[in-house]
């Protein structure tokens, strides 16, 4: 529970920093405004070719009578735009870092200044860093796409499909979008995407409380836009504790000893997700 409030409080301090830093949060918006008209062009499509979609995934429901074989339909479309919903949450963040990645690249290492130090870097190429940037990313979103069917396929279970699965749904995606979030200064410690991985599993908590609000609230129009920099900003603040980069772990700042949140409390490796 403390890693839940701990990974929330991430979010909290990040946008409160771009706050603070008014010229770099409308630095790091020019990314998301980009993509999110790309991704609002993609959602319309799919809305408009859904109803076509489910006729064709369904055709054994062709000779049903009335009202079943509407419900089926409208399940799947239902089921369909809110998979939609979701991966673009996912893809939405990798999309952006992949756009702006010199813009969050810039914006991160002034977080990292302004806590008091800036690991070196790895010294590649922007195109390089791209690259590897883009080969990261579609190895989470492989990962991520696996879970988003399974829910999908279990969405269709009665009373747990509508309730118990969206809500676990909700806490992966946010997980994974952590892993996204978190790439930019992960990457610039040469931390490999596996390692990654692997650091935030043992600190699921940690990574769900920071991702999962995010997800929610990306759903919303126009609010990735407004929260991305603060989000990447928060990233950078929640790796800086995680490797120890910016003080002992555990440790509560005393200004924030009324907030929300600070320590990291050590926790035992949970299962793989």
């Amino acid at each position: 529970m403390r890693d839940l409030v701990a990974g929330t409080g991430y979010l909290g301090k990040g946008q409160r920093w771009v706050a603070r830093h008014g010229r770099w949060w409308g630095f790091g918006m020019i990314p998301a405004l980009i993509a999110l008209v790309l991704y609002a062009g993609a959602l319309v499509a799919l809305a408009f070719f859904a109803g076509d979609l489910a006729a064709w995934a369904t055709p054994f429901a062709d000779g049903w009578g009335s009202p079943w074989r509407g419900v089926l339909r409208g399940l799947f479309v239902a089921l369909l735009f809110a998979g939609g919903l979701l991966l673009s949450v996912l893809t939405f963040t990798a999309v952006t870092l992949l756009i702006g990645d010199p813009f969050y690249e810039s914006l991160s290492e002034k977080v990292e200044e302004s806590e008091g130090s800036c690991p070196p870097g790895t010294g590649m190429s922007l195109w390089r860093e791209v690259w590897v940037s883009l080969k990261d990313s579609v190895h989470v979103l492989v990962r991520a796409a696996g879970f988003g069917l399974l829910f999908f396929v279990l969405g269709f279970v009665p009373v747990v499909g509508q309730t118990l699965v969206p809500a676990i749904g909700f806490c992966v995606s946010g997980f994974f979008l952590t892993v996204e979030l978190t790439s930019v200064a992960m990457q610039r410690r040469g931390i490999p995407v596996r390692e990654r991985l692997r650091m935030l599993r043992g600190r699921k908590g940690l990574a769900v409380g920071f991702g999962t609000p995010l997800v929610l609230a990306f759903l919303v129009p126009f609010v990735a836009v407004f929260l991305m920099p603060g989000a990447v900003a928060g990233a950078t603040l929640l790796v800086r504790d995680l490797t120890d980069d910016g003080g002992e772990a555990g440790e509560e700042d005393p200004q924030e000893a009324a907030g929300t949140t600070a320590g990291l409390p050590s926790a035992p490796p949970a299962a793989r997700w």
